[in-house]
């Protein structure tokens, strides 16, 4: 029983957390009347879809992420409604908006429950601007030196912090410490993130002509193969520490 608790508590706050993220792209690409081909939560295996006359909608099987699949966002195309045609600040707005929902929800919330456990609106605002500002300040100890690989927590290590929640103020909180985490994660200048994605723009804003989509193809491959072994370093040391 406990193990069904303790997953159905982490499928929420990742499901959630996932669907405001992938909603924040959505929205803002059908807004710059960017065509979205599919609005997936999850990965691997499909369980549910539909499809619309302009969008597919699905849930998958495994519900550690999501993705927005847009015309001419992996492959430059020359359509209509195609991602690459678009002007370099809606592509900025498009890609800066999953991140940017998850750290202005972690920031109501944070508020919503601070303003409850204290009854102080206002005491609340100061309180959020410390959390704010101490997310910040870890992600310039790691760059600095000041906050080793060897620190950082993954899917498995906050899965543990997650299972010990004991009540629903524990829970949400959590939930606003993950949001902002994974805002201010995302936002990172580092490719495949967002915030590499948003640099690449930059660049050619720039040097006002795209760079070749080789070299980003490239570039985008070699950040999540980078990614993907920082992961699994990170896992097999959030393993280590639940059972040491």
């Amino acid at each position: 029983m406990g193990f069904i608790l303790t997953a159905l508590k982490i499928i929420i706050i990742l499901g959630f957390l996932v669907l405001i993220h992938e909603a924040g792209h959505f929205l803002i690409a059908r807004l710059c009347k960017i065509k979205v081909n599919e609005f997936s939560i999850g990965f691997g295996p499909l369980l549910w879809s539909k499809q619309t006359s302009k969008t597919k909608y699905s849930i998958r099987l495994i519900p550690l992420g999501g993705y927005v699949n847009m015309l001419g966002e992996e492959e430059r195309s020359e359509e209509e409604g195609s991602f690459s045609k678009a002007s370099i600040p809606k592509r900025i707005a498009v890609v800066a908006a999953g991140g940017i929902v998850n750290i202005v929800f972690a920031i109501i919330l944070y508020v919503i429950l601070i303003a409850i456990m204290t009854g102080d609106f206002i005491k609340a605002i100061g309180s959020t601007g410390n959390f704010v500002w101490s997310m910040v300040e870890s992600i310039k100890l790691l760059f600095t030196g000041g906050v080793t690989v060897d620190n950082l927590m993954g899917p498995i290590g906050i899965s543990e912090v997650v299972a010990q929640t004991n009540n629903i103020i524990d829970f949400l909180y959590i939930m606003a410490l993950i949001s902002m985490s994974l805002g201010v994660t995302n936002l990172l200048p580092f490719p495949p993130l967002d915030g590499g994605k948003i640099v690449i723009y930059l660049v050619e804003a720039i040097r006002r002509k795209p760079l070749k989509e080789n070299f980003e193809l490239k570039l985008q491959m070699i950040g999540f193969v980078a990614l993907i072994t920082l992961s699994i370093y990170v896992a097999f040391n959030d393993v280590g520490r639940i059972i040491s």
